[in-house]
């Protein structure tokens, strides 16, 4: 392993100085803190009156039934220990906001809460989580939980969870299905501290442009782990992108995205199970890549501003690859104006089904990698891709995921009054 790749590991996986807490320790633990009041409503213009009066404490609290989207709320702030939580009343059938532009948008939040809830047929973007443009972090410290956003958007740039901007974030235990040809399933820009877990995202094959998970815009310090991808877009994950100089969180700093970690994951199909795109030092280990359709890795340099670094420094270690000859075209797809040698590769696992005695090429040299074995896959189940007991596969892939990464403690510079 390279001295960058040794740095990077030991910064993301050891215990780090200052762990991140969100919005408070009963929130980072999908509890709901004791509300200070409650509204329980069950029409379109209650939802509207109770989220523009909300005050720090507020549970609203939507019954069964059908709501019309399209909401705009502008400074839903509530505070560390009384976060504003928007969630089902009846947790066995969760309310459904459905249409409009966005279903929700929320600009410049502070602790809130979003739980529960069913988000379908908007025609731009299912949740829209923003800093109003003023590029400040001001959208800070919101928890999305038990969500399922489906059938956003149709053929051009329409995204499920839209986050702009947002720093102290969690995604968790939410499914996203069917979103914009173009789009992604959770795109962030300039986002920080985040963290996704627990989540599906699924769309269908064949899909020639669009994400799963992409982070880009100047994001850095995000997590995803123990997610699901399925046929997520072109590529399940991107880390990186291509972002417009005037929408850069807080400024171009040189990257699209860094100090990204995509752990204990399984990503299926697509046409790319993973690309970095002008992004530097990030991790992507422990995860289960089953059958990309064209490239297992893309390498790419899509930002061109000549004040960026070449897309260099990540590391992948201790992933469980399973692809097939005649579907991957190449396995490593590099694009011009990268460092795809600065790449580390550490204890991978790879298995080409119909040529298992072929080895990977890889712009570097790989340290610990095993080829040619059969993972030996439990019997199928939809969703497992686990492995017996004796598998040579038994330390690598998501289910060998054991130890986490943590977030270091946002700086001075994320942290903004809640006024």
């Amino acid at each position: 392993m390279t001295a960058t790749g040794r740095q990077m590991m030991a910064l993301s996986v050891v215990v780090l100085v200052g762990v991140w807490m969100l919005t408070s320790a009963a929130a980072a633990a999908g509890e709901i803190p004791e509300p200070r009041q409650t509204r329980t409503i069950s029409s379109t213009d209650a939802l509207r009156q109770a989220v523009r009066t909300a005050e720090p404490g507020t549970h609203i609290r939507l019954r069964p039934g059908t709501y019309e989207g399209g909401h705009f709320f502008g400074g839903v702030r509530g505070t560390e220990d009384h976060p504003i939580v928007i969630t089902a009343a009846d947790h066995a059938r969760p309310p459904v906001i459905r249409g409009g532009s966005n279903g929700l948008q929320f600009s410049r939040p502070a602790h809130l809460i979003i739980d529960n809830l069913i988000i379908e047929d908007a025609r731009t973007n299912g949740i829209n989580i923003d800093d109003g443009g003023e590029l400040d972090f001001s959208a800070h410290d919101i928890v999305l939980r038990r969500l399922h956003v489906r059938n956003i958007g149709e053929r051009g740039n329409q995204d499920g969870i839209k986050l702009s901007g947002v720093t102290r974030f969690r995604i968790d235990q939410c499914t996203v299905e069917h979103w914009g040809e173009g789009g992604s399933a959770v795109d962030m820009v300039g986002c920080t501290h985040g963290v996704i877990e627990n989540s599906t995202f699924r769309h269908r094959e064949g899909l020639t442009s669009g994400n799963g998970v992409q982070a880009k815009g100047g994001s850095e310090h995000i997590i995803v782990r123990y997610c699901n991808f399925y046929h997520a877009g072109e590529r399940n994950v991107q880390i990186g992108g291509r972002t417009g100089l005037r929408f850069f969180r807080p400024e171009p700093q040189g990257f699209e995205a860094r100090h990204i970690t995509v752990e204990g994951c399984i990503l299926v199909g697509a046409r790319a199970a993973v690309a970095f795109v002008s992004a530097e030092d990030s991790i992507f280990r422990h995860n289960t890549i089953y059958r990309p359709q064209r490239w297992v890795i893309r390498i790419l340099q899509e930002q061109t501003d000549e004040s960026f670094v070449p897309c260099r420094n990540h590391t992948l270690a201790d992933n469980l690859i399973v692809y097939r000859d005649e579907e991957v075209g190449q396995v490593v797809n590099i694009g011009g104006g990268t460092e795809a040698g600065s790449f580390t590769f550490t204890g991978n696992f790879w298995y080409c089904e119909d040529r298992p005695n072929s080895v990977p090429p890889l712009p570097s040299r790989e340290r610990d990698g095993t080829y040619g074995r059969d993972p030996r896959f439990n019997p199928p189940v939809p969703g497992d891709f686990s492995v017996a007991e004796d598998s040579p596969a038994a330390g690598v892939g998501a289910h060998s995921l054991s130890e986490l990464t943590e977030l270091p403690e946002a700086g001075e510079s994320d942290e903004k009054d809640d006024d």
